[in-house]
């Protein structure tokens, strides 16, 4: 069995891989396996893998999973100590992993870890994706060192210090094979957005560490915020961001908190119409919230399981402020300003 391995969950990425994978082997293949799992693409990724990265293992999945479903079946067939979750547009530099695998080995209270994610682009820049690590607000907002909301700040070793997260960046996710496995992974209901936040939140409810290691820093293209006309995206991170909330939250705060994100993505919903003229988007948070609606109860036993196996009542880094109103109103735009 290996002690790390990093997969590479590929759906339709063809160029993404033929433009990274070469220095993600080349400076990994000391520490690491490689692996490429592939959720059916149709691009002739598996083709050019075979042809030009005969090196790097396949795994080839029988459907598109999505990246909860698609990690889930992929490392339930992989066995390692340690897994490495890397998306197919991250470049990496020179001994990347060492850092990370070091701190890990050294600190057995440690479930998961990240890099420094920064921008591919300028590499001065956090990217948005994870930047020095995640936190949630009181009512289920995510943000980072280093980013909150829309405001990306530029890294100058503000953030260099291994500290506590509640969730680890999913583009670049160091996580014990034991750890991951123990709480049963990904919740491939999600599909896609928001399933690492719930995975982490469910591992530090169990006492687990969540860090980020900036000794280690690698370069995402990603994404940004939410492309304009992809409802899609917005339906998944709705609907899944509330269901997280639904199976995490303790008794006593899920329906304040619940009653107050009722209002307030109504309020985005409206806002997303009236200010953006984004009509796909507006749709999008209505049909979350109904689908919301419509299965939560199907996460019921989760939240009961959740409840039995939880040994700390309330998780320091989800912060009992909303970053809305110290956003917005306040006028703080960065961690450490909402921090103070």
């Amino acid at each position: 069995m290996s002690k790390v391995v990093v997969v590479i969950l590929n759906w339709n990425g063809r160029e993404m891989l033929r433009k990274f994978l070469p220095t993600v082997y080349q400076y990994s293949r000391e520490e690491a396996e490689v692996w490429v799992a592939d959720n059916r693409s149709t691009d002739c990724s598996m083709e050019m893998l075979e042809e030009q990265f005969p090196q790097v293992k396949t795994l080839l999945l029988d459907q598109n999973y999505g990246f909860a479903g698609g990690y889930n079946r992929a490392l339930s067939q992989i066995e390692a100590d340690y897994y490495v979750l890397l998306n197919s547009d991250v470049e990496v530099p020179h001994h990347w992993l060492t850092p990370m695998l070091e701190l890990m080995e050294r600190r057995p209270d440690v479930a998961a870890c990240q890099p420094k994610l920064l921008s591919y682009y300028d590499h001065d820049v956090f990217e948005y994706a994870g930047a020095a690590g995640g936190f949630l607000d009181r009512y289920g907002y995510p943000f980072c060192r280093g980013r909150v909301f829309s405001t990306v700040e530029r890294d100058n070793d503000q953030y260099d210090t291994v500290d506590d997260l509640l969730w680890a960046t999913g583009a670049c996710l160091m996580i014990r094979s034991k750890d991951f496995h123990d709480v049963g992974g990904f919740d491939d209901r999600f599909f896609a957005h928001n399933e690492e936040i719930d995975l982490c939140w469910r591992l530090r409810q169990r006492g687990r560490r969540i860090v980020c290691v900036p000794d280690s820093e690698v370069y995402h293209v990603g994404g940004g915020t939410l492309p304009q006309g992809n409802p899609r995206k917005t339906f998944l991170n709705f609907r899944n961001n509330l269901t997280m909330l639904y199976k995490n939250l303790p008794d006593d705060e899920l329906r304040p908190v619940m009653r107050m994100r009722w209002f307030l993505d109504y309020l985005a919903a409206f806002e997303t119409l009236i200010l953006n003229r984004n009509v796909g988007d507006f749709k999008a948070i209505f049909k979350a919230r109904h689908a919301f609606r419509k299965w939560k109860h199907d996460f019921d036993k989760d939240r009961e399981e959740i409840a039995r196996t939880r040994s700390e009542s309330s998780v320091p880094e989800r912060r009992p402020y909303s970053i809305l109103w110290k956003y917005y109103l306040q006028g703080k735009k960065t961690f450490t300003e909402m921090e103070k």
